[in-house]
């Protein structure tokens, strides 16, 4: 009888352990924001709205953005964001699938410098992409931040030529998340 009862508490506590390295963004925790800057003007659009789900034992990382979530000061901005270069009908999302490069003591609080190398489908164009973050753990929750640079030409976003002047070329997101264990409801 105690052999069982040693090997059922085992058994719990290695379940506890594997559900424990799957975290998942809170709600409301997400901030991915673009920002493009032009000679005849600045734009800057952010979203609220993302999936990441990170698996702590494999290192691997996926993030969802539906792109028609980002949010512009102006509404005739977001309008050409949706229909013109991003085609948001056709391409919802955006998507990256990847891994951080790195080790991450998840036993102890701290910021670790990362990198992260995965796949980024966006507007119908799938490209491998490395990115330079942090991770900071801090007790059950941990902290992702990234700030990288996306080149429009490389997933095919065009923008027509008259507003050529309005918009960057190359486009700074910054994403900040912080992200909880996952629990089943």
């Amino acid at each position: 009888m105690q052999k069982t009862l040693i090997l059922l508490a085992v058994l719990v506590v290695s379940v506890q352990t594997s559900i424990a390295q799957i975290y998942k963004a809170k709600d409301g925790s997400t901030n991915i924001t673009f920002f493009s800057t032009s000679p005849l003007e600045d734009i800057t659009a952010t979203n609220k709205g993302a999936i990441i789900v990170y698996n702590s034992s494999t290192n691997d990382i996926q993030i969802r953005v539906s792109v028609i979530n980002f949010k512009f000061k102006n509404g005739l901005m977001e309008e050409h964001f949706n229909d013109n270069y991003m085609e948001t009908e056709k391409f919802p999302n955006a998507i990256f699938k990847g891994k951080i490069n790195e080790a991450i003591d998840m036993a102890k609080d701290g910021e670790t410098k990362v990198t992260v190398t995965g796949k980024m489908e966006m507007h119908g164009v799938i490209k491998d992409e490395t990115f330079n973050g942090t991770v900071t753990r801090s007790g059950n929750e941990i902290m992702i931040k990234t700030k990288f640079k996306i080149k429009l030409v490389d997933y095919s976003i065009k923008v027509p030529s008259l507003y050529v002047k309005n918009i960057a070329e190359i486009i700074d997101v910054d994403v900040v998340s912080t992200l909880e264990p996952f629990q089943k409801k």
